[in-house]
């Protein structure tokens, strides 16, 4: 009875081993496709990507910093000089207003009265011709800095884990809605992403080999990575402290070879320091002239007046928005929450493991290094008092984007033997690309499953309402008809003249008696208090207490109050 009954179970054990056979099999031959076609994926990964970005060009208004920037561009543009605010270096900013320039617009003369006079300038621009066309081509001057940003991940992951783990970076990469969203706005941060990344990648090719062309490699990715943003010169400087920290862990190099390793680096990394000046100078169109700050005439002395510009908005702070509370100065914790809501679950998941992965000594692979780097630059933003979105730490969706492809590729390398592994993985992936599908066109305000229903009360701003559904607005208001109506957006300009929106609310309106259509802002009503001062952010407003009628895209609350109301 024992013998028949090992027999059977012999049987069902013969009958199973062909299973991971099976899935043995299908993960050699889904890493060796990745592998052979890997250089045409990596194109349509990028093309589609593309697509979903150019796609939301005309849904959306501009944002609220869009018409600054192009402004800026402009005039360095039209005139050959940068003088509209120097806080933002003119590389993404020309690349925004080069559109609307080659459509033959112009500088519109906008007097200089008061530092939200380039708003009012950049606005003009835009309803020069015919508004949709013109933002869409600031817009697309924004592309190419996306498409470097995917040739840096593509590469890195190609040199450093292989041909399938860098196309499986890249389509993590290019999947990430904060990605695509600021991939699609004339604003400078998606120039930060490309070039700082590219500086750091082009820094660690040249240390592994210190020659003369990779040094100038590496001086033009950093200059390019300061005309993109000045956060560069304490994100660089701290990505690359962390990933020597961590080299020095891991790899720890004899104490002889150190000093010699230095010398012979010197030479070269003087020539990357004089290609970065270079380009840098270049980038200001070789102004020469005097710094006040400092006392003396120099080269490009719109970088230095910039650069004091920024230490002093950082010292004096910039209204900040979490989980319910405002502040002046910003929030240590500002950045980890906004990873852990703005984030796709699955990539986080895939991430957590390649981070595991990369933690162990014994793994073999290099991705303690991407880690590292994005340690860095995630320490560096933890003193800064700006804290307005994920975008100001986009760069470290790259980094990041390669250790989850490495945590990808172990869950792939497992399914040769565990059926779990596999399930896992293509779970997680069918996860992310829907998840990020169905997000289209709404990437800015994009929050994951954590946030729930009302990721208002998480964050605002450039996470959530940063004023683009301005468009959307002047569609409901005219489709329901609204009299009455005022509305508060986030906005410079004037929003009743650009795009048909009702009147601004006077002080009881915004306090105590609303309209009988009212639309806010939900970066106004949360983080500004519909514009009050901060000595009255403590009093009550009516919003708080009344839910909205309806909302219009994911930035506006709409409330209306019948005729007779009791509410109103």
């Amino acid at each position: 009875m024992a013998g028949k009954r090992h027999k059977e179970q012999r049987k069902i054990a013969l009958a199973a081993k062909p299973e991971p056979a099976r899935g043995a099999a299908a993960a050699r031959a889904l890493r060796g496709f990745l592998e052979r076609h890997a250089r045409a994926l990596a194109l349509a990964l990028v093309a589609l990507a593309s697509i979903r970005i150019i796609a939301t060009y005309n849904v959306f208004s501009n944002v609220i910093d869009e018409p600054a920037h192009i402004a800026c561009g402009m005039e360095w543009l039209d005139k050959g000089v940068y003088r509209w605010e120097p806080q933002h270096p003119p590389l993404a900013r020309v690349a925004a207003a080069l559109g609307p320039y080659l459509l033959g617009i112009r500088s519109q003369g906008t007097a200089r009265e008061n530092d939200f006079s380039m708003y009012y300038e950049g606005d003009a621009i835009l309803h020069r011709q015919n508004y949709d066309r013109t933002l869409a081509l600031a817009r697309l001057g924004i592309l190419p800095f996306f498409w470097i940003a995917c040739g840096v991940v593509y590469v890195w992951g190609k040199r450093y884990f292989g041909a399938a783990t860098a196309v499986a970076a890249l389509f993590l990469f290019s999947f990430l809605p904060p990605v695509l969203a600021h991939a699609g706005l004339a604003t400078t941060d998606m120039a930060l992403t490309a070039f700082l990344c590219a500086a750091l990648l082009a820094g660690l090719m040249w240390a592994e080999e210190p020659g003369a062309q990779r040094a100038v490699w590496f001086g033009a990715a950093t200059g390019l990575a300061v005309l993109s943003k000045f956060s560069t010169l304490v994100f660089l400087p701290a990505a690359a402290v962390a990933a020597l920290a961590a080299y020095v862990i891991v790899e720890p190099p004899r104490a002889g070879n150190v000093w010699q390793a230095i010398q012979g680096r010197l030479p070269t990394f003087g020539l990357a320091v004089l290609t970065g000046a270079v380009v840098i100078w270049a980038g200001y169109r070789f102004s020469f002239g005097p710094v006040a700050w400092l006392h003396m005439p120099l080269p490009a002395p719109e970088l230095f007046q910039g650069i004091q510009d920024v230490m002093r908005h950082n010292r004096e702070g910039h209204p900040s928005y979490l989980l319910g509370a405002v502040s002046i100065d910003g929030f240590w914790d500002f950045y980890f929450v906004v990873l852990a809501v703005k984030t796709p679950l699955a990539f986080l998941a895939l991430l957590g493991v390649g981070t595991a992965l990369a933690l162990r000594r014994s793994s073999g692979n290099r991705a303690w290094l991407p880690l590292a780097c994005a340690a860095g630059v995630l320490c560096a933003a933890l003193f800064s008092h700006i804290n307005i979105g994920v975008r100001h730490i986009l760069p470290v969706y790259v980094m990041f984007s390669l250790v989850a492809a490495v945590g990808a590729m172990q869950l792939l390398d497992r399914a040769e033997g565990r059926t779990w592994a596999g399930a896992a993985l293509g779970a997680l992936v069918l996860w992310l690309g829907v998840s990020s599908l169905l997000a289209h066109p709404d990437y800015i305000p994009y929050f994951n499953e954590i946030a729930g229903s009302h990721p208002e009360n998480i964050l605002v701003d450039s996470d959530l309402d940063w004023g683009q559904d301005l468009k959307r607005l002047a569609a409901r208001f005219q489709e329901l008809g609204a009299t009455d109506a005022v509305s508060v957006p986030l906005s410079m300009v004037d929003v009743r003249k650009d795009f048909g929106l009702p009147r601004p609310p006077n002080l009881d309106e915004i306090v105590s008696h609303p309209a009988r259509w009212t639309a806010l802002s939900l970066t106004m009503w949360k983080q500004r208090h519909l514009g009050l001062p901060p000595e009255f952010w403590n009093v009550p407003i009516w919003p708080d207490r009344v839910p909205p009628t309806e909302m219009v895209g994911k930035g506006m609350a709409l409330w209306h109050f019948p005729e007779g109301s009791g509410t109103r």
